[in-house]
């Protein structure tokens, strides 16, 4: 990856669609901009879009009003991507009374039916959420990764991870006792669980955007940047155009001009466009925080007063252990 420009000001940005753009900014409905937006233009579509929940920065509907609408933004989002494009829409659940709509399971049909080609379906994990007591609390989001042809881009070398057994060889055939793996690492795989342990067991396992989180900011469901590297970095090249239809705080486009991409972002809310605006200033001078790709995952070694089991909790187990003993004597 070549960093040179890493810390240079762009030569513009611009809050309306044009070509000569290092990034553009929008602010309002993204539809509107798609449809400034010329046939075949974009390299890699790449967003986290409204989950129906009520967020403060969108309006509840019904889930078949919710799909209608998404349906007929993803149907103009083709238009403008490449032939040799990918889209990735990273999704959720939609809760209804406590029953669990899986969108990315309604959202398949809609590309299908478009005519996108499903890639992969990647898992990723995270430690952290909410927790629920009529069901298990969820800790998974679903990337859904399509083409819009058999003919795209995939870079896997700069996404390769650490083998897992380097050493391990080819025990028969025309290579036998020749190393049998890449010396440039292997695929990571369609299951998320980053980083440290993901870089020998595959499992991308990225932490969500939480309160101690570097990057966090007011945006209630933040999308990490590491997560979006690993997708500018296999599915596109250096200077393709990157499109994030729903910014959010921009995570998306940080993460394409971070590896020398150009950025698209559409955003309805100005506070979050703000939002986006000082964070790419910081970026560009050097002092936005950002989570580094590949930092291992925090694992508490238990001398943390938090990680302790509380006295209360020991004295209660023991209680229950005598009260068991007591009731088999």
């Amino acid at each position: 990856m070549d960093n040179s420009s890493l810390f240079n000001e762009p030569k513009n940005i611009t809050n309306h669609f044009n070509p000569q753009s290092d990034i553009v900014l929008f602010n309002g409905d993204t539809n509107n901009l798609i449809d400034t937006i010329p046939d075949n233009f974009v390299k890699l579509i790449i967003t986290s879009p409204p989950y129906n929940l009520g967020k403060s920065y969108e309006t509840q509907v019904s889930i078949k009003q919710y799909l209608k609408e998404q349906e007929q933004t993803i149907s103009k989002l083709y238009r403008i991507l490449r032939s040799d494009g990918s889209i990735c829409w990273q999704v959720g659940n939609f809760v209804d009374k406590g029953e669990i709509y899986p969108l990315d399971i309604f959202y398949y049909q809609i590309f299908k039916e478009l005519g996108f080609h499903l890639r992969n379906r990647i898992i990723w994990h995270f430690g952290h959420g909410l927790h629920t007591s009529k069901r298990f609390s969820g800790r998974y989001e679903t990337i859904l990764w399509f083409t819009k042809s058999d003919s795209y881009t995939f870079n896997l070398d700069p996404v390769r991870v650490p083998s897992k057994y380097p050493g391990k060889r080819h025990y028969k055939g025309p290579n036998k006792g020749k190393p049998s793996g890449n010396p440039k690492g292997k695929n990571p795989s369609d299951v998320w669980e980053l980083l440290a342990k993901e870089w020998e067991d595959c499992f991308w396992d990225i932490p969500n955007v939480k309160s101690n989180h570097p990057e966090k900011t007011i945006h209630p469901c933040q999308f990490p940047v590491e997560l979006v590297e690993r997708c500018v970095l296999a599915l596109t090249n250096k200077d393709d155009w990157v499109f994030d239809p729903y910014a959010g705080v921009g995570s998306s486009l940080i993460a394409a001009i971070k590896h020398n991409r150009r950025a698209i972002g559409s955003e309805q809310e100005f506070e979050y466009v703000n939002i986006i605006r000082e964070r790419l200033g910081s970026f560009f001078n050097g002092t936005l925080r950002l989570r580094p790709l590949g930092k291992p995952v925090y694992k508490p070694t238990g001398k943390e007063k938090v990680s302790q089991v509380p006295p209360e909790w020991k004295e209660a187990t023991q209680q229950k252990l005598l009260e068991e003993k007591e009731d088999y004597e």
